[in-house]
């Protein structure tokens, strides 16, 4: 008999939650090394045993992928890794990205069942075991393809959204081209994700089991320019179309001085380091100008990115301004609580009114203001307001801007026939996924804003199932219509 039969689910809520070994903060702010280890088999079975295998598990009602989580969490805690990681797959082709940077804490495991009297499950760490142990072991299964369709679907873009819609489809037995703006494939994964929370690696090895799947990704092809939507369906001869372009379009205060030199949004300041390579300069062709003193406004997961990558360019200060409190920042935990240790100077409740520049145009100071909590706003989090009087400068001579992102036109503005909302928000039918112009579906951060890499995944599987039973009808497939599971709602992330 084996240790999980032998336990109780009260003796089983007993055992701690396990915890990855990680870089000690003041080694990993001066690397770009993944700064969590990842569990051993035994750590791994042992937080598996924590799974008390509730009747109702509802931690697969906070998955917007639908993972079968308590089967896979089983098969750990019972040694079965590669069963584990297969079983993971037949609904999320990327397990080792997923397991790193989805936001757990706000959905799997904060409904955990044993969370309401002790800590959850750590789902997310067990999905990055798995995935994992898979991929060291050689060992990794490439999930199978229905036999062809005669369907050719064009995606464009390879971030999440792209990547799953292509595995959804592909699947299915439809052939797959995606197209991608940039040099290499991943999107916002490559682009906007730091190295010491995503390894290269570990992006290009779960695209690997794409292309094994039979799905084409061609880059360098920015649909809207090069090629367009129309062109696409009436001339390249493919049969229906998956936006996935994402959100990647910065958004700015408007505040006096925000065009002096030193200052830049947070997603070229990403793209330059995690995509390009700028901390590697002159080795890598990319350079970047980065100051003693760093200031990052705002307080996202994308503004903690950017605090974190900044500290690893070796300033003397970092500092982090957000408007509202701790408990209203968008951020990761875990993302926040690394910041700190790695020696982040957070000001909470604080927020930028101008940046004042030297002779030659280069930031030099920030005046930043004190804001108190007033009634709530749209969000939901109340709103800050500022206190009068209370403005304080501070020596900055590089600002990152980290304020959310907005819709990049170009598609939409090539394609006037989908439909967006006056902020540039593709609209969609919820349920399918498909826009305003018949065989054009989207998903992700185009029909959201700036939101989660999970939940840009879930999207994408309603939008493939969507577009499947949608070329069912079209054209003639005999196949049977296939229902959706998970409808998520196109709503801005917080």
């Amino acid at each position: 008999m084996d240790e999980k039969q032998k336990l109780t689910p009260k003796e089983r809520m007993k055992i701690p939650r396990q915890t990855m070994p990680e870089q000690e903060p003041e080694v990993r702010k001066r690397n770009f090394q993944e700064v969590p280890f990842g569990f051993d088999p035994q750590t791994a079975m042992r937080e598996a045993l924590r799974c008390i295998e509730c009747l109702k598990p509802t931690c697969v009602d906070g998955c917007p992928v639908q993972i079968d989580i308590p089967a896979f969490i089983r098969m750990i805690a019972e040694g079965q890794f590669a069963e584990a990681a297969q079983k993971i797959k037949e609904t999320n082709v990327l397990p080792a990205i997923c397991g790193r940077v989805c936001p757990q804490d706000d959905q799997c495991e904060k409904i955990c069942t044993i969370g309401k009297k002790v800590r959850p499950v750590a789902i997310g760490a067990l999905e990055r075991f798995a995935a994992d142990w898979e991929r060291a072991s050689g060992k990794v299964t490439i999930p199978e393809v229905a036999p062809p369709t005669g369907c050719r679907v064009a995606v464009v873009g390879s971030g999440p959204a792209g990547l799953t819609a292509a595995f959804e489809l592909a699947k299915r037995g439809h052939k797959v081209t995606v197209f991608e703006a940039l040099h290499r494939p991943g999107g916002v994964l490559f682009y906007g994700i730091p190295r010491f929370r995503l390894p290269g690696e570990v992006i290009e090895a779960e695209i690997a089991t794409l292309q094994k799947m039979g799905v084409e990704i061609i880059c360098n092809s920015l649909v809207g320019k090069l090629v367009t939507v129309d062109e696409l369906l009436e001339e390249e001869g493919f049969d229906a179309v998956v936006l996935g372009t994402g959100a990647g379009l910065p958004w700015f205060t408007g505040l006096p001085g925000e065009n002096l030199n030193g200052i830049y949004s947070a997603n070229e300041w990403l793209t330059r380091i995690n995509l390009m390579r700028a901390d590697r300069f002159p080795e890598a062709a990319t350079p970047i100008r980065c100051g003693k003193r760093v200031a990052v406004i705002g307080g996202g997961n994308t503004a903690m990115d950017a605090t974190r990558t900044s500290m690893r360019l070796g300033p003397e200060k970092v500092y982090l301004f957000y408007r509202r409190t701790r408990a209203e920042a968008p951020a990761r935990t875990e993302e926040i609580e690394h910041a700190i240790q790695e020696g982040v100077d957070i000001h909470w409740l604080t927020a930028p009114t101008r940046y004042i520049g030297d002779e030659n145009y280069f930031v030099k100071q920030i005046e930043i203001q004190r804001m108190e909590l007033g009634e709530p706003d749209a969000s939901g989090r109340r709103r800050p307001v500022p206190v009068k009087g209370s403005e304080k400068l501070f020596d900055v001579d590089t600002v990152v801007l980290a304020l959310g992102f907005g819709v990049n036109p170009l598609i939409t503005t090539a394609t006037p026939e989908i439909k967006t909302d006056k902020k540039g928000i593709v609209q969609v039918e919820t349920a399918t996924g498909m826009t305003s112009k018949a065989g054009v579906f989207a998903a992700g951060d185009v029909i959201t804003g700036g939101a989660t890499v999970i939940l840009a995944m879930g999207q994408a599987k309603v939008a493939a199932i969507g577009l499947h039973n949608w070329l069912i009808r079209h054209k003639g497939l005999d196949l049977p219509m296939e229902e959706v599971h998970y409808a998520a709602e196109p709503a801005a992330a917080k």
